[in-house]
């Protein structure tokens, strides 16, 4: 029998697992007359796409999407998005309305520019760096609660920036009037790719731009 070098090593490699579907059901702990699927954890775990966590998650959905990515990054990965030409991108996600009551909306600020990378085996880096070729600033802008649908992707506005300008800053954090000034103008998800691949910095100054990768088309569903 072949020995697998990183049992060896005291290492036991993960193995890939195909997505959930959502209709597998749970066993071994419920009676046939009460069964409960992957589903029924999905509802309870993002039930509401307006929440601060769920709301990153959804604008990483949206730029994976945007640039036709095909595998989702792991969730210790030390950037958000892996294009199929190993295009590194960044998501950062804001909006102006949150999921509780407000007096007003809310300041606009996107943080954690940097931070210190993690891998199984080399444990945490020393010291945080700046990870992705291009970041994306996703901003949420509807304006009151009363307007505010999580399914309407109208209503995001992406800023983007190359990795080496963001990093020049040095800054952990970056408020809207700052963003506004370095990135330009904002896009609609129609045009998020061009403008990640315009910004490549990958790319030599004088190379025609790349043509993007269609985006997927766009279904989000609030389960």
């Amino acid at each position: 029998m072949e020995t697998n070098p990183d049992d060896v090593l005291g290492w036991r490699a993960a193995p890939v697992l195909d997505p959930l579907r959502g209709d597998e059901p749970f066993t071994g702990a419920h009676s046939p007359a009460d069964p409960f699927t992957v589903l029924d954890f999905w509802r309870y775990a993002m039930p509401d796409l307006r929440t601060n966590t769920t709301r990153g998650l959804l604008a990483e959905f949206l730029v994976h999407r945007a640039m036709g990515a095909r595998v989702r990054n792991v969730e210790w990965e030390s950037f958000d998005v892996l294009t199929d030409d190993s295009l590194r991108v960044e998501v950062k996600a804001s909006a102006y309305v949150q999921a509780w009551d407000q007096r007003g909306p809310s300041p606009i600020r996107f943080t954690r520019l940097r931070g210190r990378t993690w891998t199984p085996r080399g444990g945490d880096a020393a010291e945080p760096t700046y990870n992705a070729d291009v970041y994306v600033f996703a901003l949420h802008t509807a304006p009151d609660h009363a307007g505010y649908d999580p399914l309407e992707v109208s209503q995001w506005s992406f800023y983007v920036m190359p990795g080496p300008q963001v990093e020049a800053l040095a800054q952990d954090s970056l408020g809207l009037a700052t963003l506004r000034r370095l990135a330009g103008t904002p896009v609609a998800f129609e045009a998020l790719a061009a403008r990640v691949r315009s910004l490549d910095p990958r790319r030599p100054p004088d190379a025609p731009q790349a043509a993007p990768v269609p985006a997927a088309r766009v279904a989000v569903t609030l389960i």
